[in-house]
Order: structure tokens, then sequence, then C-alpha cells
């Protein structure tokens, strides 16, 4: 029978799950694995996009931000609307930065929560709806759409007499306001090799987590490339770590 890379990859996951187990398991001074490393490649990847928030109660920007004015033509032209930058008036509209962090995981459909951060000189995003805002990444790919009402943790008041603020209210959140519309390329079944980015950057550490790992799984499949990285041998087939895993449970 042929064993796919998927299968192997997912017996040394079960192997590094014992060697966690074992690490638990040594006096209360001893930490785990997962609380002082994590896997390359498994991280979160930031998105960016620029937008609008429209229903302000004329706390948007006001006429000296010429990107909002120019953002609202441009969508109404869209719309099919011909509008005049020069005769429109932004108070209810405020030009924002849209920011978002993606999961290596997370698949197209999936939601995900997004801040929202005023650009020009608007007062408040309190009673504000984001418009449709595409969400890019690094290598300038749309991978998220973000749209909905904001959350606002803040406000601010004035009079003649005086002014009262608490936190901030030109930046806001909205829940899961931004669905996903491309998944990133991340084949972890794939690898031939899998590396541990350890935190602690430790001669002593690094060669402790090496060691726990190959007894645990009982051969040289982990050695330290240099003090804060540990990279993990991938088996030719799924049959060698299970009779090494057997082994081991029943030594």
């Amino acid at each position: 029978m042929k064993i796919t890379r998927k299968e192997t990859a997912a017996c040394l996951a079960m192997g590094i799950m014992l060697a966690m187990l074992l690490l638990a398991a040594v006096p209360a001074d001893a930490a785990r694995l997962k609380d002082i490393a994590s896997f390359s490649g498994v991280r979160d990847n930031e998105l960016v996009g620029y937008g609008l928030v429209v229903g302000l109660a004329g706390t948007g920007d006001g006429s000296n931000s010429k990107f909002t004015l120019q953002s609202m033509s441009n969508m109404l032209d869209k719309m099919g609307v011909e509008a005049d930058p020069s005769t429109l008036k932004p108070k209810n509209v405020a030009a924002v930065m849209v920011s978002a962090k993606m999961p290596v995981s997370a698949k197209p459909g999936s939601q995900l929560d997004v801040t929202v951060s005023s650009l020009g000189d608007a007062k408040s995003l309190l009673g504000g709806v984001l418009l449709i805002t595409p969400l890019k990444g690094l290598d300038g790919k749309v991978y998220a759409v973000a749209q909905g009402a904001l959350t606002i943790g803040g406000f601010s008041v004035g009079g003649e007499a005086a002014t009262a603020q608490k936190n901030i209210p030109t930046v806001g959140r909205i829940p899961n306001g931004a669905v996903i519309e491309r998944a990133v390329s991340f084949a972890f079944n794939n690898q031939d090799t899998m590396t541990i980015n350890l935190t602690v950057r430790d001669f002593s550490t690094t060669m402790g987590v090496v060691n726990r790992i190959n007894s645990a799984l009982g051969g040289d499949y982990a050695n330290a490339r240099d003090i804060s990285t540990v990279e993990m041998r991938i088996p030719n087939s799924s049959t060698e770590i299970w009779f090494r895993l057997w082994l081991r449970w029943k030594t």
C-alpha cells in the first residue's frame, strides 16, 4: 500500500504530540514545547485596505481632505452618478484604513475581525458604516473583502466651556466584518522538513528540545540549525515512525 506524504506528516504530528505530552510530564519547572516555540510558516498574514465610512453625524472629514472628496467622486462614478469633487460635502463621510490579521489556515468564506482607523481629520467614526473595501496582502493580491457597521470604544463631546473624551473615537472595529475570498498558499502536508522556531534564544534550551523530540520519536529526526531553530526531518514512510512510536510505548 502506498503511503502519501499527507499521511506521513499526520504521523509525525502524532509523534510531536507525544513529545509534548512527555515534556508536560517532566517536573513543574519545565516548559511545554508549544509555550516556547512555533512552526515556521504557521503565522498570521497582515491585510490592509482603503475605504470610506458613511453615515456619520457631521463628524466626518472636512473640505481640506482632498483625497476624501476624490474617493467620494470615484465611488459615485462607479455607481453611475456623475459628481464634481468640488461640490461634495464630506462631513458625513470619512476616509479610513482597514486592517486585519488572516491566519494561515483561513479558508475562503470564513470571517475575520477588522480594525478601521480614520485617515483624514474626522472627529469621530461613531455610527458609521464601512462601505465594501478590498483587503490586500503584501503581494498586492486581494484576500478578503470588508463591510459593515462600526463598533466604537470611545466618544468625544464638547461645548462652549469644556470638552470631554474617552478612549479614541476615530478607531473602531467590525467583528466578523471581512469575508475571505482567497486562501494563503501553504502546503503544510507537502513539506520534506518542518522547522520549529524557539522564542527562547538559548543553546541549552534548543538542545533540550532536540534531545526530547528525538527521545520521544526514537530516532535522529530533529537537529539544531542555530541557537533558536530546530529542524525536523520527515520520515520516508509512516511505517518507520509508527514502529518507533510503538517501541517507545512498549518500553
